[in-house]
């Protein structure tokens, strides 16, 4: 195997390289960057790893966004 671009949602997000037995994954875009130089046993895994992370990212904005009633406060 050569050389490969990985997408996610029709958008490039990295390359895998062979390394030693196993796929590096160079990040080619910000939103992967967490997973930049990690190797994987195949590419369902650099697959699973880039779907993992960017789904925890979404949830994590989600949250973000979302004010708890307990932050919610009167002065008087």
């Amino acid at each position: 195997m050569s050389k490969q671009v990985i997408e996610y949602g029709g958008q490039a997000v990295g390359v895998v390289v062979p390394e030693a037995g196993r796929l590096k994954f160079i990040a080619v875009k910000y939103s992967v960057w967490d997973l930049d130089s990690r190797r994987y046993h195949s590419l369902d895994e650099v697959r699973a790893a880039i779907r993992n992370l960017m789904v925890s990212a979404k949830n994590r904005q989600m949250e973000s966004r979302q004010l708890p009633d307990s932050s919610i406060s009167a002065v008087a």
